[in-house]
Order: C-alpha cells, then structure tokens, then sequence
C-alpha cells in the first residue's frame, strides 16, 4: 500500500490520495515528506473552487489528526491564518463547520492527551510533540474565540451541536471574550428557548435521551459558565 501512497503523492494526485487511502499513519507520512502539507495550505490560500477546497481541507484533515508532528508544522506554516482567511472568505458558507471541526478535533485530540498521559502508552517522542503543540494561544490571537459563535446564526442543528461543543472546550481560554460580545447572551437564550420546546416534544414521543436534550444540555451549560 505504501508504494502506491508514494506514486499517487509523486504525480501531484493529493486530493485523490486521501480519498484512495483515508486516515493512515503510513499515508501521513508520506503526505508529509513529499510535501503535501504545504501544497493543501496553498490550495486552501489561493484562488480555487470551492469543491476543490473541500476536498483540500479533507486531506488536511487525514494529514494532521493523530500526527502531532503534522501539528506543529501546520501551525509553524501559518495553517490557522488560512482557515481564519477561509472561513472568512466569500462563498465558502459550506466550509466553516468543516474548519471548525478540525480545529475542535485537534484542541479535543491534544486536551485527552494531556489528561490521560500517564495511562496512555505512548512513545516518548510522540508524547514530546504534543507537549509542543501550542494551538490555544494563536486561536486567541487571531480570534477564532469571536469567529465561533458567528455560527450560531445557522438554522442547522447539527452546526450549532459543533460550535456548542467547540465553545465548551474552549470555554477556560475564551470566556472572557464570550462575554464581551455584544448579543450572544441574547442569542443563547433565545436557542434555549427553542431547544427546551424540542426536547419537550422529544419527551413526549417517549424519547428520555433525544438529542435535542442534548443539544439543550449543552446549551444550558454554556449559558451557566457565562454568568
């Protein structure tokens, strides 16, 4: 498997190659010395169509989850200023959960590797790049703590499922830049609103763990870390 991971890298097929061989520790490797990390952020960067930026930001995804050393120099290549200039970006509506749930993924991936070190068997070095894997502090900086709660406005549930999630884990770094927001108080409560009407219809059809209790839960945490 692995010479055809190489031939398919070698003639310039990356988007295609994560489709052949998804998520694989020998795919990633592979990505990363024939340079496929810096060319994806390229794609993301520049002038392309959507639908190809989409496939870029799958294969992106292959390279960096559960390869720490992927992390660093994604974050060392300027990685989070091109999703920030992504999600920002005209047209690309479509790919913001996509951002968001990568950057979810790998603050999530580097936070149970962190809490669950010393049961974990890990080698040495691998557990040395996580350690440097610095991804909170930039996020702070380039203000994907204001950029999140941006997606509220979605009428998607399954949107607004990813940034509570996202606004829950980095709640301790963002707190105070949540609160600052002009509206997102308001905009929380008038969720819960609706998401308490859901989950009440969800008990009503015999459903005692529904999603949308879910979703309310959640919410309902947010709302109270706030205060």
């Amino acid at each position: 498997m692995l010479f055809g991971v190489w031939q398919c890298l070698k003639r310039h097929y990356e988007l295609n190659c994560f489709t052949l061989f998804p998520s694989n520790p020998q795919v990633q490797i592979a990505a990363m010395e024939a340079g496929a990390l810096q060319k994806l952020l390229v794609l993301l960067a520049t002038d392309h169509p959507v639908a190809v930026k989409k496939k870029a930001l799958f294969a992106l995804s292959s390279t960096l989850r559960h390869f720490p050393f992927a992390q660093q120099q994604f974050l060392k290549l300027g990685g989070l200023q091109v999703l920030r200039q992504l999600f920002q970006a005209r047209g690309t509506e479509s790919l913001h959960v996509r951002v968001i749930t990568l950057l979810y993924d790998m603050a999530l991936e580097k936070k149970l590797i962190q809490e669950n070190k010393d049961s974990l068997t890990m080698h040495k070095e691998e557990s040395r790049q996580y350690d440097e894997i610095n991804l909170l502090p930039p996020m702070l900086e380039q203000g994907w703590c204001v950029l999140l709660p941006q997606l509220l406005t979605s009428t998607e549930h399954d949107t607004r499922e990813k940034v509570f999630k996202t606004m829950s884990l980095l709640m301790a770094a963002c707190r105070n830049q949540y609160q600052a927001l002009q509206g997102l108080s308001a905009s929380l409560i008038m969720l819960r609103s609706e998401y308490e009407n859901l989950a009440a219809e969800e008990l009503r059809e015999g459903e005692q763990d529904g999603y949308f209790l879910g979703l309310l839960n959640s919410l309902n945490s947010i709302i109270e870390q706030l205060r």
